[in-house]
């Protein structure tokens, strides 16, 4: 690259080399263009700060479950977030119920050397079977029947570690519906209070702690004024057998 890229002269040269030096890999064919997902280029269009709200859970997931060595996403659709939490972990494996989601997934980033894998399954159907240290679910459960929210929850707690490892729940809240976008809630047929979610969660680990998000800001204020709510989960519930 050389001045011949810039409209004028009137940056300096100092900060035109600077400029060249950040971007040098990306212009040098180092790094490969990676498309979004089909799906994930109709949001960026149509509602681009829905995936900054994305963004921020998967964030937020990263931090909790950091240095984790197997990691099991349910609901991974595109891998759109999928990136931020393998950059803190040892593997991630993303698995959908929708196949077009993970044909998608497994075609844009086979070209690339990630610690990533995409399979098509349905919780319903089962767990995933690879005893992972954590588990995370963004978005999905509101999409879950009530009457099979159990066998949902039964089949994630199942891929689970016996030991150590973490759960966790993310989900429009109850409240939130009356506020959300047409396109937002298409689907939403469970969703949750944070007392109905803990009291869910509370079915399968021993420890749950509850987390608001209002836009792409965590915390742990008065819940019926959040938008969004994670249940960090902990110490599994172990079924004694033979008793």
């Amino acid at each position: 690259m050389n001045n011949n890229f810039f409209k004028s002269d009137a940056s300096s040269d100092k900060i035109k080399e600077l400029h060249v030096k950040s971007v040098e890999d990306t212009y040098s064919n180092n790094i490969k263009r990676f498309v979004l997902g089909d799906n994930t280029s109709r949001i960026l269009l149509q509602d681009p700060k829905l995936l900054l709200f994305v963004l921020s859970r998967y964030k937020f997931v990263s931090k909790m479950i950091n240095g984790s060595s197997k990691v099991l996403e349910v609901g991974c659709q595109e891998g759109f977030g999928a990136v931020v939490v393998a950059d803190t972990v040892g593997h991630l494996h993303g698995v959908d119920f929708f196949e077009p989601f993970i044909s998608s997934c497994n075609e844009r980033f086979s070209s690339y050397n990630l610690n990533l894998s995409f399979d098509n399954h349905d919780m319903l159907d089962g767990p995933v079977h690879g005893n992972f240290d954590a588990v995370f679910s963004l978005d999905v459960i509101e999409h879950i029947e009530k009457n099979t929210e159990e066998i949902f929850m039964r089949n994630i707690v199942s891929s689970l570690k016996d030991t150590g490892g973490k759960v966790i729940i993310g989900t429009p809240t109850l409240e939130s519906q009356k506020y959300a976008s047409k396109n937002s809630k298409i689907g939403h047929v469970n969703c949750k209070t944070g007392d109905e979610l803990i009291n869910l969660c509370s079915k399968y680990f021993h420890n749950i702690f509850l987390f608001s998000m209002n836009d792409e800001v965590v915390h742990t204020g008065f819940l019926p004024m959040s938008h969004y709510i994670f249940a960090v989960c902990s110490e599994k519930k172990i079924e004694k057998k033979g008793l």
